[in-house]
C-alpha cells in the first residue's frame, strides 16, 4: 500500500506487519473474528434493549420533558471525552478497552435493575446510568472502530466491516422487540435485566479475541494524554487520505442525519402516511443497508474503493433529495432502499478505509475523530431540520440536506489521493 503520510510517523509498512497474522480464510470462517464478531453483536443489542429501557423507565418516573433530558444526558460526556478515548484506547490496546467498557456497563446497569427491581427510586438512578454510559461510550467507540484492524488481515477489513453493518442490523430489528417483550413482562427493571445480560454474553467472548501487538516504538508513547491528542489530530491533518475522508465524512453525515430522522417524521406528517408509513419507509432504509452490508461480508472487496465511495454518497444523496417527491408510501419505500443501499456502501467503505489507511498506532484516534464527527457534529442537523421544515417545507429542506450530503462525494473526486485509495487485496 502506497503511504500518503506527509509528516514524520512510524512507517506504516513496518507497523501494519506487526500486526498482520497468517490468512486463516475469509473473515466469515475465522474463528477469531466469528468470536469478534459475536461479542459484538451480544453488546449491541444489548445497547439496542437499554436504550429502550431507559425510555420507557424515564417516561414512568417522570414528565416527557424530564425523560427527554435523561435520555439525552450520555451525549455531554460522550462528546467531551471522545477524542481522548481515542488516546485511551491507543495507550491500553483496544481489546482490553472494550473489555473494561463492557464490563463497567454491565455492572451499571443490573445495578440499576436491581434498584428498580426492588424500589421505586425515581429518576437519579437513571441520570446516573445515562452520564456514565455517555462517560464509558466515549473510550468504547474509539476501542471499538481500532479494533477490526487488530484482529485479521488488512485484505479482510472490508468483510468485517460488512459483518459489522450486518451485526448492526440485525441488533436494531431484533433489539427492539426484545426490549419490548421484557418491559411487558417485568417492567422496565426486567428490560435492564436483560440488556445486562446481553452485555455480559460479549466478555467471555472478548476475552477469547487474539489481538495483534504493536511493537514499542509503534504504540503511544507522548509524554501526557494532550501530547498524545495533538500528534493524532496533526497525522490526520497531514494525512493526504484520512484528512479529506474525515471531512467528507462530516459532510455526508450532517446531510443525511436530518433528513433520515426528524425529517421523515415530518415528511410522513405532511403527507398522511401516518406512523406506519414512515415505519416501512424506515424498514425499506434498513432493508437496503443490510443488503449493502452483505453485499461486503460475500465479497469481500470492490476495486477502486475511492471511488466507487464518492460515486455512491453522490448518488445517495440525489436518492434523499427524491425522496419527498415520492408519490406514495410505496415509492418512498423503494426510494429507501436505495438510500440504504448507497449510504450503506459508502460508509462500509469509509470504514474500511479508515482503517487500512491508518497506522495502527493511531487507529483509536483516528475512530475517535470520525466518531465525534458522527456522534457530535451531524446530530446539529436534527434541530436545524425541524426548524427549517416548519419555515419551507420538506422538499427545499430534503434539497439542501441532499446538496450537503453530495458536497462529500464531490470532496473525494477532487482529492487525488483519495480518489484512487484502493483496499489491500
Amino acid at each position: 500500500m502506497t503511504d500518503h503520510m506527509a509528516i514524520a510517523a512510524p512507517p506504516k509498512t513496518r507497523a501494519t506487519a506487526a500486526f498482520e497474522k497468517p490468512a486463516y480464510g475469509p473473515a466469515h470462517r475465522d474463528r477469531n473474528v466469528l468470536r469478534w464478531l459475536g461479542a459484538y453483536t451480544a453488546s449491541m443489542l444489548g445497547d439496542n434493549v437499554y436504550y429502550l429501557a431507559l425510555s420507557w423507565a424515564a417516561v414512568q418516573a417522570g414528565t416527557p420533558a424530564q425523560a427527554g433530558i435523561v435520555t439525552a444526558l450520555s451525549a455531554l460526556p460522550r462528546a467531551l471525552f471522545m477524542l481522548f478515548g481515542g488516546v485511551v484506547a491507543d495507550r491500553f490496546g483496544p481489546r482490553r478497552v472494550v473489555i473494561g467498557s463492557d464490563a463497567v456497563r454491565c455492572v451499571t446497569v443490573l445495578v440499576v435493575a436491581a434498584l428498580l427491581f426492588l424500589a421505586s427510586p425515581g429518576l437519579w438512578p437513571l441520570v446516573v446510568l445515562s452520564l456514565v454510559f455517555g462517560t464509558v461510550d466515549a473510550v468504547f467507540m474509539p476501542a471499538v472502530g481500532a479494533l477490526p484492524a487488530r484482529i485479521t488481515t488488512s485484505d479482510q477489513l472490508t468483510r468485517v466491516q460488512g459483518l459489522r453493518g450486518l451485526a448492526i442490523r440485525f441488533s436494531a430489528v431484533v433489539g427492539g422487540p426484545l426490549s419490548g417483550f421484557a418491559v411487558a413482562l417485568g417492567g422496565p427493571a426486567a428490560a435492564f435485566g436483560l440488556a445486562g445480560l446481553l452485555i455480559a454474553v460479549s466478555l467471555p467472548l472478548l476475552v477469547g479475541v487474539r489481538i495483534g501487538e504493536l511493537p514499542a516504538d509503534d504504540q503511544v508513547a507522548g509524554h501526557t494524554p494532550w501530547r498524545d491528542l495533538k500528534d493524532g489530530l496533526r497525522y490526520i491533518r497531514h494525512h493526504r487520505v484520512l484528512g479529506p475522508l474525515v471531512i467528507g465524512i462530516a459532510l455526508g453525515d450532517l446531510g443525511f442525519v436530518g433528513p433520515l430522522n426528524v425529517g421523515l417524521t415530518l415528511l410522513a406528517q405532511e403527507r398522511g402516511w401516518g406512523a406506519s408509513g414512515a415505519g416501512w419507509v424506515l424498514a425499506g432504509f434498513g432493508a437496503g443497508a443490510g443488503a449493502a452490508a452483505l453485499l461486503l461480508a460475500v465479497r469481500g472487496r470492490l476495486p477502486h474503493a475511492g471511488y466507487v465511495m464518492a460515486v455512491s454518497i453522490l448518488a445517495g444523496s440525489v436518492a434523499i433529495g427524491a425522496l419527498p417527491h415520492a408519490s406514495g408510501v410505496a415509492a418512498a419505500v423503494g426510494v429507501a432502499v436505495l438510500v440504504g443501499l448507497l449510504t450503506g456502501l459508502s460508509g462500509a467503505l469509509c470504514g474500511a478505509l479508515l482503517q487500512t489507511q491508518s497506522d495502527p498506532a493511531y487507529l483509536g484516534r483516528v475512530s475517535s475523530v470520525a466518531g465525534i464527527v458522527s456522534l457530535g457534529i451531524a446530530p446539529l442537523g436534527m434541530p436545524l431540520s425541524a426548524t427549517a421544515i416548519g419555515v419551507w417545507g420538506t422538499g427545499p429542506v430534503f434539497a439542501v440536506s441532499a446538496a450537503v450530503c453530495g458536497l462529500g462525494g464531490v470532496l473525494p473526486l477532487c482529492v487525488r489521493d483519495l480518489r484512487r485509495a484502493q483496499l489491500p487485496r
